[in-house]
């Protein structure tokens, strides 16, 4: 992913060291598609303050190129809907890109509301700031 938006990212090896715990933790959970893999799905898991059920954040989404437009974008998503549900979360946050229309598609399509597009609420910010 990063790689394609010419982002910076870490080494593979300094990627596994940072998952291995998260994963191994319970809090973080990665599912695979596609036989490469061909895409991705990573979902953070936290104790809600304001409801019973947890909370969940997919922190990532990724297809490579050439398996967009397949279903595998949507598969994962539905399998991410399920594995939330299943570790009891009643809530699911993604941020996304404005530019990104495939994947706003993709979530709206899915029942995701645009908070910032005024539907059912007050206009929501997302802010983020490096520490």
């Amino acid at each position: 992913f990063n790689r394609e938006f010419d982002e910076p990212a870490p080494a593979p090896s300094a990627l596994a060291q940072r998952l291995r715990p998260l994963i191994e933790g319970g809090d973080t959970l990665v599912l695979l598609g596609g036989d490469g893999p061909d895409g991705l799905a990573v979902l953070r898991f936290r104790a809600a303050i304001w409801s019973v059920g947890s909370e969940c954040y997919l922190a990532e989404l990724y297809v490579t190129p050439a398996r967009r437009g397949q279903g595998l974008g949507r598969a994962l998503m539905e399998a991410a809907l399920r594995e939330a549900r299943t570790r009891g979360a009643d809530t699911m946050d993604i941020g996304v890109d404005e530019s990104d229309l495939a994947a706003r598609h993709l979530y709206e399509s899915l029942g995701f509301t645009n908070r910032a597009g005024g539907a059912g609420g007050p206009l929501m910010y997302v802010y983020e700031r490096e520490l």
